[in-house]
């Protein structure tokens, strides 16, 4: 598969989305499994997860299976790759991806996961306090008005919620604000010219620091005295280890077909499906405000994504002489 911003309109990119949004159902109902209803400990979760990334990252650097052209030189592995492995920004990369994941997975012991979904919607207004604050990046007026309607349904959301959880609550705001800082970080090293990092390589060097650091972590995070080891709860970790593999690498690929901006319009649909999925097949009981709440936040994401479109073409507008060919890259 070619890379490049070929869009959604490519078939490719297409089917990187199904398989995306296919993997993430699977992740995420796997999660809740695991931990609700087998009991597992969320850290040791976690371990798992990025011990499956790591091994099959590390296939992928050879083999693609077709989801991204493979930089894999054929000498084998290089010195090139051993350097990657210690450089800085995998191991920041890999150290957001350790706290994504274990907050994460440490919500879902407190939330249901349609409350955890809706919170996440929030990720734009996440952006624009990341961007403003590292990058510099300034908003318009439409996006900053876009945001109160994703505000006011996260807070009719949350104060309405039935199985409200504080705990809970601050956790899913924690992961939000640390996968934001991920996926902004991750689409730089994609798209840059410098590192040049592919989906696989981003895969597996992350997936090692992060792994490395959670083994330091555990001994903190984890009661090894308390953990009772089942057949079936190792079998189920494992597996839920490889959706959670093919979730991120097909999210990675993905973001070498689309823009920030699409990407952002497919995660609001994906947990819009998620929130509703989760619904059905968990019985999680709402409220007639949370779920009004849920609807106000998804159109306020779409409302944002929308508004950041005017918000750049009134700005190409001042810059660009009247009668100018304007062509914006969103």
């Amino acid at each position: 598969m070619t890379s490049g911003k070929t869009g959604l309109r490519h078939p490719t990119a297409i089917v990187l989305m199904i398989f995306w949004y296919i993997f993430s159902a699977f992740n995420l109902f796997a999660n809740k499994y695991v931990i609700s209803y087998l009991k597992g400990d969320p850290a040791l979760l976690a371990m798992s997860q990025m011990l499956m990334c790591m091994c099959l990252g590390f296939l992928q650097l050879r083999y693609s299976c077709g989801l991204f052209v493979s930089r894999q030189s054929s000498g084998g592995w290089s010195s090139i790759h051993r350097n990657k492995l210690i450089q800085r920004p995998m191991l920041i990369l890999g150290s957001l991806r350790f706290t994504t994941l274990v907050l994460g997975l440490t919500s879902l012991n407190y939330v249901p996961v349609s409350f955890a979904e809706t919170i996440k919607s929030s990720a734009p207004m996440f952006t624009v306090i990341i961007s403003s604050i590292f990058t510099g990046e300034k908003t318009g007026m439409y996006v900053n008005l876009s945001l109160i309607p994703i505000m006011g349904g996260l807070a009719l959301c949350s104060a309405t919620e039935l199985s409200f959880n504080m705990q809970g609550f601050i956790a899913v705001l924690l992961t939000n604000l640390s996968e934001c800082l991920q996926n902004v970080y991750s689409k730089v090293l994609l798209s840059s010219d410098r590192h040049k990092y592919g989906p696989a390589e981003l895969q597996f060097f992350t997936s090692f620091a992060s792994f490395v650091i959670q083994i330091m972590a555990s001994f903190f995070l984890i009661d090894w005295a308390k953990i009772m080891l089942s057949p079936i709860l190792v079998g189920a970790m494992l597996l839920n280890g490889a959706f959670f593999h093919f979730q991120s690498i097909t999210e990675y690929a993905l973001l070498e077909h689309i823009t920030p901006v699409t990407h952002s319009v497919a995660n609001t649909v994906k947990r819009a499906l998620l929130i509703w999925l989760s619904i059905i097949l968990f019985g999680n009981a709402i409220s007639l405000y949370s779920g009004l709440g849920t609807l106000v936040v998804i159109a306020g994401v779409f409302g944002y994504n929308k508004a950041r479109q005017l918000d750049a073409q009134r700005i190409q507008r001042l810059i660009m002489p009247e009668g100018y060919p304007q062509k914006i890259a969103l």
